[in-house]
C-alpha cells in the first residue's frame, strides 16, 4: 500500500473526492443564492386591501389556506387571519387548515371576531362544538344560510376530506365543494375521482345545480402531468390559474376556484395585500360567481 493509498483509500479516490467536494460546494452556493432570492424577492408593492364593488347578479367567493392562523413570521394570530378575510369582501369563503390537525381538532379561528368583522360564520360541519371544519375544511357563509351538507372522507396516504354544501342563497341555489387535496400525485388523482363520484350522485328529479370547487388542490404541474385533469370531464379544460404560493414569491398555482357550467366563474385573481403576505404561506384566491346560471345560459367568460 502506497502512502497516497493509505491516506485516501483505493487508488484514484483522492481526485474523485475533490471533485465531489467541489460539486457540493457549488450546489450549496446555488441553494444559498436561491434562498436569498426567496427572502428578498423583487416584486410589485401589494394591492390595497379593498374588495371591488360587486356587479349586479354576481356574488364574490374566495378560497384561503390560512395555515392554521400562523403567519410567515411564525405568529399564531387569528385576529390577523380574520382581518385578511374581511379584506376579501366575499359572500362565501372556503377555508383550509381551519382546525388543529392532530389531537382534538378544535377550530383555530376566532368565530365571534370573524363574524363581527366579515359578517360570515362557519357552516356547522364539525363533530365538536368548538370545531370549524371537516379535515380542516370550513365554509364561511352569512349566518342563517340554509344548507344541505355532506362530508366526504377522501382516499389517500394521509387523512383528507372534502365538504359538499348545497346552499340556498338570495340570488339562487349553489353547490359548493371545499377541499384540500393530498401531497402525493397518485392520491390527488384518487381524491379528485372521489369528488366527481359524489357530484354525480344527483337525484334524477332534481335539476343540476351550478357547482363550485374551491380549495388548496396542491397541484403545481401543468398540462398532461397534472392530477387535476381528472376534473376535466365535469369542469371542462382547466384554465391557467394565478400563482398563490408561497406568499414571499408566488410561483405555484396550488389554490383553485373551478366552476360548472362554463361561465359561472369569472375574474379569478389572487388577493395580494400587505397583510395577506404575512398572515399565511398562501395568498387568498377570489372570483365572481353568477348565481342561477345553467349550461347554455351563461357567457363564455370563465
Amino acid at each position: 500500500m502506497t502512502k497516497s493509498q493509505h491516506a485516501d483509500g483505493p487508488q484514484g479516490s483522492g481526485p474523485t473526492r475533490l471533485k465531489v467536494a467541489a460539486r457540493l460546494r457549488r450546489t450549496g452556493a446555488a441553494v444559498q443564492g436561491l434562498m436569498v432570492e426567496l427572502r428578498s424577492p423583487v416584486r410589485p408593492e401589494p394591492v390595497p386591501g379593498v374588495a371591488p364593488r360587486p356587479r349586479p347578479g354576481l356574488i364574490r367567493v374566495a378560497s384561503y389556506n390560512i395555515h392554521k392562523c400562523v403567519g410567515i413570521d411564525r405568529r399564531f394570530d387569528p385576529a390577523r387571519t380574520a382581518a385578511v378575510i374581511a379584506e376579501l369582501g366575499a359572500d362565501l369563503v372556503a377555508v383550509q387548515e381551519a382546525d388543529r390537525r392532530f389531537g382534538r381538532r378544535v377550530g383555530l379561528m376566532d368565530a365571534k371576531a370573524l363574524e363581527r368583522e366579515t359578517g360570515l360564520a362557519p357552516l356547522p360541519v364539525s363533530d365538536l362544538a368548538d370545531g370549524h371544519g371537516w379535515h380542516g375544511n370550513a365554509i364561511l357563509v352569512r349566518p342563517g344560510t340554509p344548507a344541505r351538507i355532506r362530508r366526504l372522507a377522501l382516499p389517500g396516504a394521509e387523512p383528507r376530506g372534502a365538504l359538499v354544501a348545497e346552499l340556498d342563497l338570495p340570488g339562487g341555489r349553489l353547490r359548493v365543494v371545499a377541499a384540500h387535496l393530498g401531497l402525493l400525485r397518485r392520491c390527488r388523482a384518487r381524491q379528485a375521482a372521489a369528488i366527481l363520484r359524489a357530484l354525480a350522485e344527483q337525484p334524477e328529479d332534481e335539476a343540476p345545480l351550478p357547482t363550485l370547487l374551491l380549495g388548496d388542490l396542491n397541484e403545481w404541474r401543468p398540462g398532461a402531468r397534472s392530477s387535476l385533469r381528472v376534473f376535466e370531464p365535469f369542469f371542462g379544460p382547466l384554465a391557467h390559474a394565478p400563482a398563490s404560493f408561497p406568499t414571499r414569491l408566488p410561483v405555484l398555482a396550488l389554490d383553485r376556484i373551478l366552476g360548472w357550467p362554463r361561465g359561472v366563474v369569472s375574474d379569478v385573481a389572487v388577493h395580494d395585500s400587505a397583510l395577506a403576505r404575512i398572515a399565511s404561506d398562501h395568498l387568498p384566491l377570489t372570483a365572481a360567481v353568477r348565481l342561477g346560471a345553467q349550461d347554455g345560459v351563461v357567457s363564455e367568460a370563465a
